[in-house]
């Protein structure tokens, strides 16, 4: 009888809930890379986003814009750049960018996150 009621006092404990891990930005940041370079000058079908975290729309020399990113007059915050993936087009109508966005809020502050270490030059 004994067996039995340790047995029910193990069922009353409940699962311990473990937390993911929160995303690895570099990781995660993979899907981008298959348009957009982190080094300075990398062209690719996007533009480098080394140093993007503060700098105004549009303005990698030699990348061509579409006429809607280059007039945006967007500056890349981290705000700004949340916004943009997780919907690019309603933020910039027009874009070029054909990436749908990134509807995880945990995976875009990662991926930002990871931005922010990358140098302008």
């Amino acid at each position: 009888m004994r067996s039995g009621y340790i047995f029910a006092a193990w069922l009353a404990v409940p699962a311990v809930a473990h937390a993911a891990p929160p995303p690895n930005g570099k990781v995660a940041f993979a899907a981008c890379a298959a348009c957009h370079g982190t080094k300075p000058g990398e062209k690719r079908m996007g533009p480098s986003l080394a140093g993007i975290v503060g700098r105004k729309a549009g303005s990698v020399a030699g990348f061509t814009y579409s006429p809607a990113m280059a007039k945006s007059g967007i500056s890349w915050t981290e705000a700004t750049l949340d916004a943009f993936m997780a919907n690019p087009r309603s933020v910039v109508p027009g874009t070029k960018m054909a990436y749908g966005g990134v509807a995880q809020p945990e995976k875009r502050k990662a991926i930002i996150d990871y931005l922010k270490t990358l140098p302008a030059k």
